[in-house]
């Protein structure tokens, strides 16, 4: 094994959403046969069409493979990609080497290069965490064993910068299983940590009566800026929720009484354009409620990623808020409140009550720590202005059914 060389490969987050984690991957050059692959675990199919792999990564199917490929095509890709690359020679005795390359060719077989992926326990980097520290004898997985201060969903938020939508919706749809602190060993499932960790490991290999370093020899293969830090998601989802429902809430008017009216005596002033204000902004709330509340529910009873189930945030978004959409289009093309009838008026009086009473039991959660899982951010920025605007809508909404007979 003495031609046998093997290099870390770590790739930079890129743009992408799969990407935003990083990439690692394991070069292996052989002198006797002058070959030079790449080993890479992060390859996943969409030949059964975008429709059904959607279906499956909902349900938590998500079958990942090792592919190799020449050296110099995985860092053309990475390099159209515009993705920065790190490369360290791995310092390994011959029988190390035997160990881990015998992994590579098992991991190779048919029956054994597909697995099933999961973000934190078993990727693209864990796969090599893992062999070297079986080639290792366990020296990796027994220098790292302290707890962290650092939880996955503070991974999650500060990988995601780059798209804001993405963190803060991961945010939303991620349960408690998230909250809790990692180990050293578990934060290796980022790649610039795990080399980063690596770095501090030492060698059983020595040079000039030196113990080396497991990794060495460090190069940039091609670089590129990192990805810019999108808008706080949080302080955007209070901007758009707060700011038209406190300018509608000043175009507010007093209904003069009539024989008809006597469930609502607000209106709006200028009522064809703050109306359409009112339809935008509720199309808005009622598609991410409903759509959150969907997927929540949903991956509860048909999904096998368990991080989305038993989640807290299912208090605050409900999946039948999606219903509220045909209300919001009335508004907004017919500029006039949704009118109730003797049936449907106690439905939502009641549906909008229970929903001003959950926020405000969801506010007590957060700010009393009575949940394990971390809803603080969703509480501070979300929920004042979804209150303002369920209190908005319940005043100017929505009117009562007229009376069959009347008198003028």
């Amino acid at each position: 094994m003495s031609g046998v060389h093997f290099y870390l490969i770590t790739v930079d987050v890129g743009d992408a959403v799969w990407d935003n984690f990083g990439h690692t991957a394991l070069r292996v050059f052989d002198e006797s046969n002058n070959t030079d692959m790449v080993f890479s675990w992060g390859y996943f199919s969409l030949s059964g069409g975008p429709v059904s792999f959607s279906w499956n990564f909902f349900k938590g199917i998500m079958n990942y493979e090792l592919v190799t490929n020449p050296t110099s095509q995985e860092f053309s890709n990475y390099r159209f990609q515009e993705r920065t690359v790190w490369q360290d020679r791995i310092n390994l005795t011959n029988p190390q080497k035997e160990q881990l390359y015998r992994r590579l060719m098992w991991n190779l077989e048919p029956a054994n290069v597909e697995y099933a992926y999961q973000y934190f326990f078993d990727n693209c980097t864990t796969r090599i965490r893992d062999y070297l520290d079986e080639a290792l004898s366990g020296r990796v997985s027994r220098q790292y064993v302290d707890e962290t201060n650092v939880t996955f969903r503070d991974q999650v938020q500060a990988h995601y910068e780059s798209v804001g939508l993405i963190a803060f919706s991961l945010d939303v749809l991620m349960n408690s299983n998230i909250d809790r602190k990692m180990t050293e060993w578990e934060d290796m499932f980022l790649p610039l940590q795990f080399r980063d960790r690596l770095l501090q490991v030492r060698s059983d290999v020595a040079e000039n009566d030196e113990q080396l370093m497991l990794l060495s020899d460090p190069q940039v293969i091609i670089e590129y800026p990192s990805p810019t830090a999108d808008s706080n998601p949080y302080q955007l989802a209070s901007l758009v929720l707060v700011s038209p429902v406190l300018l509608l809430m000043l175009m507010l008017k007093r209904i003069p009484q009539s024989y008809y009216a006597t469930h609502s005596r607000m209106g709006f002033r200028a009522a064809g354009i703050n109306f359409r204000i009112l339809g935008l902004l509720g199309l808005l709330t009622a598609s991410f409620s409903g759509i959150y509340g969907i997927l929540m529910l949903g991956s509860w009873f048909v999904s096998d990623h368990i991080d989305t189930h038993h989640n807290v945030n299912l208090l605050l978004f409900w999946p039948t808020d999606i219903l509220a959409i045909a209300v919001t289009l009335r508004w907004f093309f017919f500029c006039k409140p949704w009118p109730m009838t003797n049936n449907s008026a106690p439905f939502i009086n009641y549906y909008l009550l229970t929903h001003v009473l959950v926020m405000v039991l969801y506010v007590v959660l957060a700010f009393f720590g009575l949940v394990a899982q971390s809803i603080i951010n969703i509480a501070l920025y979300v929920v004042p202005g979804l209150f303002l605007f369920t209190l908005l809508i319940w005043l100017v909404g929505f009117e009562p059914e007229k009376p069959k007979n009347t008198f003028i």
